[in-house]
């Protein structure tokens, strides 16, 4: 499909100034191809899909594309016009297992894959329920006592669970705008998402900090000025603690074991992929790609208690947990000023949540990427975007979609 766009991957073969490439494609206008063109940017692994295609039923509100909402400007738009003007790619309702709305911009189909970045945690955090359901894992212990290799990096002192809730307490932040930051310089180029001039010719045999792994183990330090459990900071690499213990303990890669427990059973309309690091191991914290109506099939398994074609895919009890909160979960998370504007309430098990009494919850990804669940509307939303900054806190972009989802769900 001729990607729409006037100014990215113009003609065949591309002009100079349209060529999308690994240096540019997080940069607007270049992200519109390059956030669902990622088997072409980066290197990927397949999860194929398996079984009876699905039989989503398709109950088309045709009054909801042209429903008046205030963005977080105060303009008034109709739906469609709130998503073409904040950067939507897809965007998708599904409202008592029926679709409502469906739509698509910029090029983008039902048949594109688009990159999930940060949802893919919440995808990972599923799967280690279904890995609990199999070993006796204790949440309470360090990650290093199932991962040697653990032992005397910043991890070694704090528990699975707070890893889980990202309150490990680490020495290394988040930084996606600094190109000097620690996050830009070791950890994305060995993630296999970040540029730097040479890095993705690196060889093991003289890379200290080859793969993610190396990464987690012989650079991430504790932060002394803070214990575990103390205090919410997003940071990544707790996600791929968690997709290495999931790795570690069955003895396969992540991608195979989420294919195999989730994926398959699923019942998607489509193959999903997922980036790689530098090592070739899935990237747990950012990596997968599928199409909309697949997020929204992940989506309607957590809505569903696990549960997906009259099967139970991941333990009720484990999505239950989620939304088993209390007082110190609601001040760890108010700890950590930089949300103090945004809408959510707690962050646990690495999904963000809204309202815990509407079973109000969602998945989300740098660059406007969302699976919204509401328990008490029975109602799933699936958000792709290339909005032009990655990070949600203080986006217009972000913040418009995610009140118009709200309106919607009721």
């Amino acid at each position: 499909m001729k990607h729409q766009h006037p100014d990215v991957m113009r003609s065949f073969p591309p002009t100079r100034e349209s060529q999308v490439t690994f240096a540019n494609y997080l940069s607007a206008p270049f992200n519109s191809w390059g956030l669902w063109n990622m088997d072409a940017v980066a290197h990927t692994a397949m999860l194929p899909r398996g079984g009876e295609l699905p039989t989503l039923i398709t109950t088309i509100d045709s009054s909801l594309g042209q429903r008046k909402i205030h963005d977080a400007n105060g303009d008034e738009l109709s739906l469609d016009g709130l998503l073409e003007k904040h950067d939507a790619d897809g965007f998708l309702v599904l409202r008592d297992n029926e679709v409502v709305y469906e739509n698509y911009f910029n090029g983008f189909s039902e048949h594109s894959r688009h990159i999930w970045f940060s949802m893919t945690k919440s995808l990972v955090s599923v799967a280690f329920g279904v890995l609990m359901d199999k070993y006796d894992i204790d949440l309470s212990a360090s990650p290093a006592k199932y991962i040697e290799e653990l032992k005397g990096s910043g991890f070694e002192r704090t528990s699975i669970q707070d890893v889980f809730n990202h309150a490990s307490a680490i020495a290394f932040k988040e930084n996606y705008v600094d190109p000097d930051s620690d996050f830009a310089r070791y950890y994305a180029p060995a993630m296999g998402l970040g540029f730097i001039p040479g890095a993705q010719d690196a060889q093991p045999a003289d890379t200290e900090i080859y793969g993610v792994y190396d990464f987690l183990a012989k650079f991430v330090q504790q932060d002394r000025a803070h214990q575990p459990g103390e205090m919410f900071e997003y940071n990544s690499a707790n996600a791929d603690v968690i997709g290495w213990l999931i790795a570690r303990l069955s003895d396969m890669p992540l991608h195979e074991f989420i294919s195999q427990h989730i994926w398959s059973k699923l019942g998607t309309y489509h193959d999903a992929a997922i980036i790689v690091d530098r090592a070739y191991m899935p990237a747990a914290t950012g990596g997968m790609t599928s199409t909309l109506r697949d997020a929204a099939l992940f989506g309607q398994l957590v809505l569903n208690r696990g549960q997906a074609n009259g099967k139970q895919l991941v333990p009720a009890a484990w999505i239950d947990e989620t939304l088993n909160l209390d007082d110190l979960d609601r001040q760890r998370y108010a700890k950590n000023s930089l949300y103090g504007d945004e809408w959510w309430q707690y962050y646990k098990n690495m999904w963000w949540i809204l309202d815990p009494a509407k079973r109000e919850y969602a998945a989300c990804g740098v660059h406007g990427q969302v699976i919204y669940i509401n328990g008490s509307t029975n109602t799933v939303i699936a958000q792709f975007s290339s909005q032009p900054t990655a990070s949600q806190i203080g986006s217009v972009e972000f913040r418009s979609k995610l009140m118009a989802i709200r309106e919607i769900a009721g």
